[in-house]
């Protein structure tokens, strides 16, 4: 975006963004416009100050086809709860929303280190899915599914060579089918862009995937990004559950676990369709997460680019398959 940026926009888009900040705070002319670095949707993200507070502004790319049509009603919940930043408007059919800026501060620095960050998401995420159930949009291990599949049909890799991902996905929808939980309602992308510090609690954001769904997916994911290793794995389901999983849970848990790495896989490899990266690859080699973060401290390896979210994907096709720690999601954006 250019250094005015609003500039870069069409008209209509400019004058439907200024009409929604007119809406939340009435006439008062807005002071300083900046643009927010956001994750990989494309929405605009601008930071507005207005009578010398700060307030953000995220206006979503044009609707496609898959486009989740209940994150503002999910978004509206979970600012009642606290647990979104507090919203000042919303319009749905230009698909904008005014809210709270949350100046963030690196999950790092959450006091008492990462145990106490994981404990804290435990009980965030508790307190998330004890609000009223978000609508309903989509049965999740079917989303995965289709994604996948749409991923096998892009010709990005030999035929025959995703066979074996396609009989796990396969049995692990089976074996969860035949166990149906409650549906709860969900963030469903708990990556760590979407969780802010604000130096005194944490705010989840981007409410673009939320809808109701199995209450193991944020689970998994949170468990992947940002608590990877058994100790603090276990402080995040002890402050979510409030007491000890069982095995059961544990096992369902691990299924899920895979699922939402194919789905991140899924997503990674869709981007490298969408750019013509590379077709009928033979080859689903891919480095180990701790290689892949040593690459990335080498300047071997650049954050944000195709060939980087291709080699991101196919990790998250390894972990899914074998259960091998997964990449994280900052180089991806």
């Amino acid at each position: 975006m250019s250094p005015a940026p609003l500039a870069d926009l069409p008209p209509d888009r400019r004058e439907t963004i200024h009409a929604a900040i007119a809406a939340a705070f009435g006439t008062v002319a807005a002071g300083s416009i900046l643009p927010v670095s956001g994750g990989a949707s494309g929405a605009v993200v601008l930071r507005v100050e207005v009578r010398g507070r700060c307030y953000l502004v995220r206006a979503e790319g044009p609707a496609g086809p898959l486009r989740n049509p209940h994150q503002y009603a999910s978004m509206r919940i979970a600012a009642a709860a606290g647990i979104a930043p507090p919203l000042h408007h919303i319009d749905e059919a230009a698909r904008i929303a005014v809210m709270g800026f949350v100046p963030p501060r690196p999950l790092g620095t959450y006091p008492g280190g990462l145990h106490a960050l994981a404990r804290a998401l435990g009980r965030l995420l508790a307190r998330l899915q004890a609000t009223p159930a978000f609508p309903p949009f989509a049965d999740y291990p079917d989303l995965v599914a289709r994604l996948f599949a749409h991923v096998r049909g892009t010709g990005l890799f030999a035929a025959g060579l995703l066979d074996p991902h396609a009989d796990r996905l396969e049995s692990i929808r089976a074996a969860l089918a035949a166990h149906p939980v409650a549906l709860v309602s969900s963030h469903n992308d708990l990556i760590p862009s979407n969780i802010l510090f604000d130096g005194r609690r944490l705010w989840l954001v981007d409410w673009e995937s939320a809808c109701r769904n199995d209450p193991l997916v944020d689970v998994a994911t949170l468990l992947d990004t940002l608590a990877p290793s058994p100790t603090l794995a276990d402080a995040l389901l002890r402050a979510w559950l409030g007491c000890d999983p069982d095995a059961a849970l544990l096992d369902r848990l691990g299924q899920v676990r895979a699922l939402t790495r194919l789905y991140y896989a899924g997503v990674m490899l869709s981007g490298s369709a969408a750019a013509r990266w590379t077709s009928d690859e033979r080859d689903l080699s891919a480095p180990t997460a701790a290689a892949f973060r040593q690459a990335i401290r080498q300047g071997r390896v650049r954050p944000g680019t195709t060939a980087t979210r291709h080699v991101l994907g196919k990790m998250f096709l390894a972990a899914f398959l074998s259960g091998t720690e997964p990449p994280g999601f900052e180089a991806a954006v």
